[in-house]
Order: structure tokens, then sequence, then C-alpha cells
């Protein structure tokens, strides 16, 4: 084997076990992205914002929502940062341990009601923490599993770490969906807390499996390396010195982030303004959750196959051509056309999304790799993700006429985003992972036989 050529975990239980640590970390972040979005829609105006105009209400509810994705990239700079230098491990257990420590505190403050304007600057507060963590989470919960995979089926393995969107998200919406069956005043007074106290049980799982995990053979190399007297260099500013692949790697993840955003945070929002009971809106991001947990994997593994780039451009395709169609059912006024549309949406939003952790692993070598992985996924949540619903709750309260047609053009322009940056992104299906060059390959790269004892 070449020095050059580390040897990934041959020990399929380690791989599971790093799998599973990876899985359980993503599912905490998207219970938290989605929990939080729907009691924005639902309750934080209310309870934390009562002096403004209802609308004005929802939009500073959603502005609390955006705070905690501007703190992604500052998250992501700084255990990027440590998690080059010190390792990816100890950068995670400290994330996840902030997230649900933030969360849990979200549960437990009291609203404005009892503590007056101290209430919206907590909730701010806690939010930046969450962001702060989520931002450091996912670039290192997919290097984890990119760098212990064989290099033939790092899509497939990093499907099963990304399953934790899908899976959050159906944790997070059936723990919404029981609480709001509640009468009003009791769902206002505490039951709205319950869903974030349970983030505390998922903490204590993740945290059970994380701290049982082995480093990244990829970054103890690279450690190695470094130890014998390469100079280690600022992994930010290193990224920065040639920022391709960073503008890169945020365009293409806007639109899958955008697309995530109308179809379940805002469409709460939306599709209540225009008649849908919440109860019937619940229901569709239920089967948005099933269909996501499906079809995330299969594209992952998909793009194994056919590359990352195809998948991407696939998905980003299918939002052009069916933004229009799908508002179209939202707007029929019929619950099961409802849930067709999400449905639908939720497809293409998982052909963009599923093979973002590959894709932007394979863009950085390994020592900068969780600073630039991480730095574009969460400039483009913040973008796409963190922004889309304030820019859209903006456009609808502009008029009494309440029209989907602002959507469909928000839409349209974030797919056109990603499909533009997914196309100027060369392939890197099969890239070795421990070429430390930076620039993005210029053609698609040549699959190196992996030896008999580099598989997982």
């Amino acid at each position: 084997m070449s020095p050059h050529t580390p040897e990934r975990s041959s020990d399929p239980a380690l791989l599971r076990r790093v799998a599973l640590s990876s899985l359980l970390g993503t599912v905490i972040e998207y219970y938290d992205f989605l929990l939080y979005g729907t009691m924005a829609a639902l309750v934080f105006g209310e309870l934390f914002f009562p002096e403004s105009d209802p609308a004005v209400g929802t939009i500073a509810a959603f502005g609390t929502l955006a705070a905690g994705y501007v703190a992604r990239p500052l998250g992501g700079a700084v255990f990027g940062h440590f998690g080059d230098r010190l390792g990816r491990k100890s950068m995670l257990v400290l994330t996840m341990a902030l997230m649900g420590v933030a969360s849990f505190l979200i549960g437990v403050l009291p609203t404005y009601g009892t503590i007056g304007v101290a209430a919206p600057v907590l909730l701010v507060l806690f939010r930046v923490v969450q962001g702060v963590a989520i931002g450091g989470e996912w670039a290192g919960a997919t290097l984890m599993v990119v760098e212990h995979a064989d290099p033939r089926r790092r899509g497939l393995w990093s499907g099963v770490m990304q399953m934790g969107s899908p899976i959050g998200f159906l944790l997070s919406t059936v723990a919404v969906t029981l609480a709001s069956l509640l009468p009003r005043a009791s769902f206002l007074a505490w039951g709205w807390r319950v869903p974030f106290l349970f983030s505390a049980v998922l903490l204590g799982i993740g945290l059970y499996v994380r701290v049982s995990i082995s480093e990244s053979p990829l970054f103890r190399q690279a450690a190695e390396s470094r130890d014998a007297g390469s100079a280690p260099g600022v992994p930010l500013a290193q990224v920065l010195r040639r920022p391709r692949n960073l503008v890169l790697a945020c365009a293409v993840g806007i639109g899958p982030f955008a697309l995530t955003a109308l179809i379940s945070t805002f469409m709460l929002t939306y599709a209540t303004a225009i008649g849908y009971a919440t109860s019937e809106v619940m229901t569709g991001l239920l089967f948005t959750s099933v269909t996501g947990l499906v079809s995330i994997p299969l594209f992952s593994a998909l793009s194994d196959r056919v590359g990352r780039r195809g998948v991407v451009l696939g998905g980003a395709a299918g939002v052009v051509l069916l933004a229009f169609p799908v508002y179209a059912l939202v707007d029929a006024r019929s619950p099961a056309l409802l849930i067709l549309g999400m449905v639908i949406g939720q497809v293409v939003q998982s052909a963009m999304y599923a093979p973002l952790g590959p894709l932007l692993s394979e863009m950085f070598g390994t020592r900068v790799r969780y600073t630039g992985a991480s730095l574009g996924y969460q400039l483009a949540a913040l973008i796409g993700g963190g922004f889309t619903p304030m820019f859209a709750g903006s456009l609808l309260s502009r008029s009494d006429d309440i029209r989907s047609t602002p959507l469909v053009v928000l839409a349209v322009v974030c797919g056109l985003v990603t499909a533009l940056a997914v196309w100027r992104t060369a392939e890197t299906r099969g890239r070795d992972l421990s070429d430390e060059d930076l620039s993005a390959p210029t053609e698609r790269p040549r699959t190196r036989p992996a030896s008999r004892g580099a598989q997982a």
C-alpha cells in the first residue's frame, strides 16, 4: 500500500459504529432544526413577540431562526479549525453536547409574559449557541464516515449518515403533532416545551455512542505528517487563499437548503394562511419525512455509480421544472394534493441534498477538509435555509391576496443557482482523499484500484 494511501477501516463493526454516531448527530441536528422552525411558525411569535402585529411577530420568530443560521458559519470555522488541527472525534463530542444543552434550555425558557424582553433575547442567544454547535456537526460527522469508508462506497455510507435528516424531521413532526393535540391553552402554557426537553434523551444516546468511536485514519496520517516536520498552517487561511472550491460548495448547497425551508418550515405558515388546518400540514410533513428516509440513501448510493454531479444536477433541474406544479397542487386546497406536492418536493430536494456529503468532502484536502466542507455547507445553510423563510414571509406579507407565485420564483432561482454551481464543479467521485491539492480537478479523476485491505 502506498504511503499516500492510508488504510481505511477494515473492521465492519467499527464502520457501523462510526456511521451510527454520525447518524445520531444528524438526527439531533435536524430534529432541532425543524422543531425550532415549526415552533417559530406556531407559537414563538405569540409567546416571545406578543406586542407585534401577528405577521410581524411571525417574521420576527423566523428572524431568530435566521440568527442560528448566521452563527453556523462561525461554528463551521471554529470547529473546522480545531477539527483539522486536533481531530474530528473530540470536536464532534463537543458539538453534540452544545446542541443538546441549548435545545433543553429553550425548553425551560420563560416567555415574554414572565420575564419580559429578556425572553426573546435569551431565545436568540440559545439559538445562536445551537447554530455554532450545528456549524461544526455536519462536516465532522460526514468526514468521520467518508474517511473510514471504502472509496467506492462513500456515497452509500454517507447516505446512512444523511438519513438523519428525515429521521430528525420525522421525530420532530411526531413530537409537535402529539403536543399540538393538547388544548390550545395547554399547548401555549407548557405543551410546546416537551419536544425541546426530549432532545436531552437524544443527546444521552448520541454521546454514549460517539465516545466509543475511533479517530479518522486519514486525519491520523495527516497528523503524523505534521509531527514529522511539515508546516501546519491555518486551515481557514489555506481555504480562503484558493476560494474557488469554497464558493462552489456553498452555491451547490443553496438549492437543497432553500427547498427544505419552503416545503417544511415555511410550508406550515403558507398552507395554514390559505386555509389548511395545522394537522393537515403536519400530516404532509410526516409523509415528506418518510419519503426522505427512502430517497436520500437511494440517491446517495446512486452517486457512487453515476457520479455526484449528475444526481445533484438532476435534482436541481427537477426544482426548476416542478416548482410551479408543486405549488399548484398545494394551492388546490385539497389535503391529498397538498401531501402529493410536498412529497414531490421532497424527492427533488433529496436528489440535491443526498450527494453533498461525499461531494464536499472530496473537494478539499485532509488538512483543511473539516474547515472547507463545513464552511461551504454552513454558508449554504445560512443563505438557502436561514434567509429563505424570512424573505418568503416578507414577500407574502406585502399583500392581502396570498399567492404562491413569489415562492415559485424563489424556488426556481435557488434551483438555478445550484444547477449552475454543480455544472461548474468537476466530478469528484473516486478522488484520492489523501491528495492535499486544494484545487478542484479539471477533469474526471481516475479512480485508483482499491487494495483488498483498503475495503471497508
